[in-house]
């Protein structure tokens, strides 16, 4: 009997000491310049949320795409994944994130409103950016 309770007391402080060991959530921002129209967050919104995973056990905890200023601020475990990981998510996507270029085939295939402003993306004629699809009238 005492050495079953001295297991159970072994195993229960190696629970302890594991969790108590994970690193603080932190918080990253992402330059993301092409996020500055609804379809285009939306597009980089849902990539986003397959990556985090459903209960966020992939380290992602939780994100703001911001696209007044062009930019993403990502909330992650850095004991779970780092950086660079979060950049090459977003650069799979098609997105340009701070230095990293998007992947090639990913941007080829998004509007041309998400594509970089050198290449004739931004905001195009008859289609404004920064508007929801509850804010269009026609």
């Amino acid at each position: 009997m005492k050495k079953l309770l001295y297991t159970v007391v072994a195993l229960v402080g190696f629970a302890l000491q594991a969790t108590s060991q994970e690193k603080k959530a932190v918080w990253a921002t992402i330059a993301v310049p092409q996020v500055v129209c609804y379809e285009c967050k939306e597009r980089l919104d849902s990539y986003l949320q397959r990556e985090k995973g459903g209960e966020g056990d992939a380290g992602i905890i939780q994100f703001k795409i911001n696209q007044a200023a062009g930019n993403i601020r990502v909330q992650y475990y850095p004991g779970r994944i780092d950086l660079n990981y979060i950049q090459t998510a977003i650069a799979n996507a098609g997105f340009d994130a701070d230095t990293l270029k998007a992947e090639p085939t990913a941007y080829k295939a998004l509007p041309p409103k998400c594509k970089r402003k050198a290449d004739g993306g931004g905001p195009q004629k008859g289609d404004p950016c920064k508007m929801g699809p509850m804010d269009k009238r026609r």
